[in-house]
């Protein structure tokens, strides 16, 4: 069996400023900045048969390059404990078109459609019971957060592995975005 999801890769530059957020905050596990992304969609883990499948379909999956800006901080879940600790994405319809071609991809593969509804987001840390006070100093600190709008011009497939350190990420396709420019 192997752990999938599909993802789009942050330049050099945006993953450098992401990754100079972490730090700082009690109770946070920091993602690393070479595994930082955006998922498009988790899939789960599946057999041989289903990755080749997988991997075959998502090759034609035809979306436009866009331009992708992130912009500000929050947690999920809303109004509950925090778990987790993301960077924002700026409202962006020609990312919800491909996220939902994959996903129309995907369930006619035979899995199950996606539970949750889609919310764009760079995963920075995990929260253990961070200090509330703390969590939001740190929020109200990094609020005005953001960079540069950059370019998307391919997603990919990657498979994940759980270890005690966390999950390390290992690129198994990439797929390009054809035609012309999406605004």
């Amino acid at each position: 069996m192997i752990r999938l999801f599909t993802a789009i890769d942050l330049p050099a530059e945006a993953r450098e400023r992401v990754s100079g957020l972490c730090c700082g905050l009690p109770g946070a596990k920091w993602v690393d900045e070479e595994q930082i992304h955006l998922t498009l969609r988790f899939i789960g883990e599946v057999d041989g048969a289903l990755f080749r499948e997988i991997n075959e379909a998502l090759a034609l999956v035809r979306s436009a390059p866009f331009t992708l800006e992130l912009k500000g901080l929050g947690t999920f879940p809303p109004r509950k404990q925090p778990r987790v600790l993301w960077v924002g994405v700026e409202k962006n319809e020609a990312l919800v078109r491909l996220r939902n071609r994959v996903e129309t991809t995907l369930v006619g593969c035979g899995l199950a459609p996606e539970g949750r509804k889609f919310a764009p987001h760079i995963t920075l840390a995990r929260l253990r019971d961070p200090p509330l006070v703390r969590l939001t100093n740190f929020l109200a600190g990094n609020n005005l957060f953001g960079c540069e709008p950059f370019g998307v011009e391919e997603f990919h497939l990657y498979s994940s592995v759980l270890t005690p350190k966390g999950a390390i990420h290992q690129l198994e396709a990439s797929y390009p975005l054809v035609g012309g420019l999406e605004v």
